[in-house]
């Protein structure tokens, strides 16, 4: 089975554009989240598929790996998906750029979902961690998902769900974590299949596999780590750093 992971990078992001770029502890986000993916030594390869000449540049002047995007993209599916349509390849591991502390217990646990799906029943996989701060299930920012009994995601939302009727059922909330494991053939999918209405109302991309019937195994893990979205995010950062 050949994995890789694909790093996705935008240069702009909208509400802390630059990010990527700023310093960590003497070298970049994106360059500390592209060697601490390396280092799990997990993937048969890693690179960075970004729209930007200054993030492409930083990681080639560094000695990785990275892929110019030829088109603009709404996501970082589509911009993986562009770049693995003509690579030989099985599974592709999404790490986000801005998530520094990538972690490899959490990546090899994704990963294990494919070695154990012998009939290739399972077209993506992603992680989830439980959540009990109220604020952190009411922020919208914050994907709430709710899965089966086998860890099977049934939907995403911003929304909190499940809505507790009955408090004393047992439900839990657990945060959606943007990292994701596809086939290769469920991110090509995506990629040529158009947004629907579910998708369009949440802005959150893996509803389009559910909306078009893809089966996603979502995996608990208790590492949370830090996503820099905020430059508030990067001062935390710096101080667990």
């Amino acid at each position: 089975m050949n994995i890789i992971s694909m790093i996705p990078a935008r240069y702009a992001a909208s509400r802390f554009p630059g990010k990527l770029m700023q310093d960590l502890g003497g070298k970049t986000v994106i360059l500390r989240t592209y060697e601490a993916t390396v280092a799990t030594k997990l993937f048969d390869d890693v690179f960075v598929v970004t729209d930007s000449d200054v993030i492409f540049q930083e990681i080639v002047n560094n000695g990785g790996k990275a892929i110019m995007s030829k088109k603009e993209h709404d996501c970082g599916s589509d911009r993986i998906a562009e770049a693995v349509e003509f690579m030989d390849i099985d599974i592709v591991i999404n790490v986000q750029g801005d998530e520094p502390f990538t972690d490899k217990e959490s990546l090899a646990k994704l990963i294990d979902v494919f070695k154990e799906d012998k009939d290739k029943s399972i077209d993506l996989a992603s992680l989830m961690v439980h959540i009990t701060n109220e604020d952190e299930i009411q922020n919208t920012n914050t994907v709430k998902v709710i899965v089966d009994k086998f860890n099977f995601a049934l939907y995403f939302s911003r929304s909190p769900i499940p809505y507790l009727r009955d408090k004393d059922a047992g439900a839990k909330f657990f945060k959606h974590k943007g990292v994701y494991a596809f086939r290769k053939e469920a991110i090509l999918d995506f990629y040529r299949l158009p947004m629907l209405p579910l998708e369009a109302s949440e802005k959150i991309e893996c509803i389009r596999y559910l909306e078009y019937g893809k089966r996603i195994k979502m995996v608990e893990t208790d590492v949370e780590g830090v996503e820099i979205d905020t430059p508030e995010d990067l001062e935390r950062a710096k101080k667990i750093w």
